[in-house]
């Protein structure tokens, strides 16, 4: 089994180094950072959190070729692996439409993007030029690495559609799709499966990373909140797909939006949020986790990564993950 931590961009520099530290000693193998925009630079908050650790990989969760272009993320990717001795993990996606909009960018054929960017990205970390004369990415035979990569670095697509988790099968060599709720799990791996089937043979063997989120407290309306806040965010811009396994629409999340977004009065929109809602995430004390987790595990999952929000004192709830929920699981 593996065992990784997501952390949204928001939080202060010596917080990361605070969770990494926790994480690293309660047995975790990865560390993932969101690049959301307008908050901190997760490639800088990775350098940071690198230099403070000594075992945990480091990763982008997720960057993609809208705002960074494929060359840059060949020299990031190269770049962190040399600052972290081979520890960084490059997390791509096409990022999300709406928040993109809020720039003036278009996600224009984000799954033909993504496939010529991973084709690109991997091409250059191996020392080749990549001309390509693609529908996303044209580029001339001038496009190479000046320097020579530590290695190929790993590449992990965040994937959401059935499309794109067909890719990650495919191509990546791990997949990040959001489980939201948990359950979506039984929905998203025969699609990673189906997109396996045609895996070339010189890549290694896919590491699944079931994703969720987790909200952990001994205080289970402190938990509440702390998710709450979280839903309210980013409900908006979830799948239609997970959305229909919740059984609610894009409409249930415009007075939540609105208070969020507009009115920016959070504890309004954190009222909104129902019971339904909750349900994207796990929200409870180390029982509920393990509770909601074990069918996924016994199905046959391998890799499970705890995310965003983790709690009202995230590195307590780390350090909850790692003695009490990380143990029920390792000799699965």
């Amino acid at each position: 089994m593996r065992f990784s931590l997501r952390v949204n961009n928001d939080l202060a520099l010596p917080e990361y180094l605070a969770l990494a530290r926790a994480a690293e000693q309660g047995g975790f193998h990865q560390l993932w950072v969101s690049n959301d925009l307008f908050f901190r630079s997760a490639p800088i908050v990775l350098a940071a959190v690198a230099g403070g650790t000594t075992r945990l990989e480091v990763g982008t969760g997720i960057l993609n070729p809208y705002t960074i272009h494929p060359s840059e993320m060949a020299m990031l990717a190269a770049t962190l692996d040399e600052l972290s001795g081979c520890r960084f993990n490059l997390g791509l996606a096409a990022g999300a439409a709406s928040f993109l909009a809020w720039i003036g960018i278009g996600q224009e054929r984000p799954l033909g993007a993504m496939r010529e960017t991973i084709d690109a990205v991997r091409g250059l970390l191996a020392g080749r030029r990549v001309a390509s004369k693609g529908r996303f990415l044209r580029w001339t035979e001038d496009a190479y690495l000046r320097f020579s990569p530590p290695r190929r670095t790993p590449i992990y697509l965040g994937a959401m559609s059935p499309g794109m988790l067909r890719l990650a099968g495919e191509q990546a060599d791990g997949a990040l799709p959001l489980l939201m709720p948990p359950e979506h799990y039984f929905t998203v791996r025969p699609l990673i499966e189906e997109g396996a089937r045609r895996r070339p043979a010189d890549l290694p063997p896919l590491d699944f990373a079931a994703c969720i989120w987790v909200s952990l407290a001994e205080d289970r309306r402190a938990a509440r909140r702390a998710l709450a806040e979280k839903v309210a965010y980013y409900g908006h811009a979830l799948s239609p797909t997970i959305l229909g396994r919740l059984q609610l629409t894009p409409a249930d999340f415009e007075p939540v939006t609105h208070a969020m977004i507009v009115e920016r009065d959070v504890e309004r929109a954190c009222g909104l949020v129902d019971e339904r809602m909750l349900r994207i995430g796990v929200v409870g004390d180390p029982a509920d986790v393990v509770a909601r987790l074990q069918p996924l595990v016994a199905a046959g999952a391998r890799h499970l990564s705890f995310g965003p929000p983790l709690g009202p004192d995230p590195v307590r709830a780390v350090e909850l993950l790692g003695r009490e929920v990380l143990p029920h699981f390792q000799g699965a």
